[in-house]
């Protein structure tokens, strides 16, 4: 799938976050990705577009999103499965302002695809609840 939107590629961790804290804001930001993904594996393309972030609203119309998600999920057929294989937090990323990001990989499986990856950035929106900022596979 080509970049849905800015995959934000990690830079600095989060100073000063003890370890429990920075465990507990990967798993939330984890959870919300698998939540967003959900949609998407329901089709539900409008959904998704309403349950990311602004950011990544204003970065892809609900036009191009609509006409670009489909032809991408599609062909991948039915999901079989899929398990989270990483989640990092960090506070800055490369192109975007400060503020709390989780990176989330998951290992995915689908009829017509065996072996992908998805990767989902969350940014903890200003309301204190992660949505989905960047979203692509490989």
């Amino acid at each position: 799938m080509a970049q849905t939107a800015a995959p934000a590629a990690a830079a600095a961790s989060a100073p000063g976050a003890s370890d429990k804290e920075t465990a507990d804001k990967e798993a939330a930001g984890q959870l919300a990705a698998q939540g967003w993904l959900l949609l998407l594996d329901r089709q539900n393309w409008g959904g998704a577009w309403d349950a990311a972030s602004q950011v990544f609203r204003g970065m892809v119309p609900i036009d191009t999103w609509m006409n670009a998600i489909p032809k991408d999920r599609l062909p991948l057929g039915t999901l079989v499965s899929r398990t989270p294989t990483t989640a990092v937090y960090k506070t800055t990323l490369q192109g975007r302002p400060d503020g709390e990001y989780v990176t989330a990989v998951f290992s995915t499986e689908y009829t017509n695809k065996k072996a992908l990856e998805e990767v989902v950035t969350t940014v903890r929106e200003p309301d204190g609840r992660w949505r989905v900022t960047g979203y692509f596979t490989r």
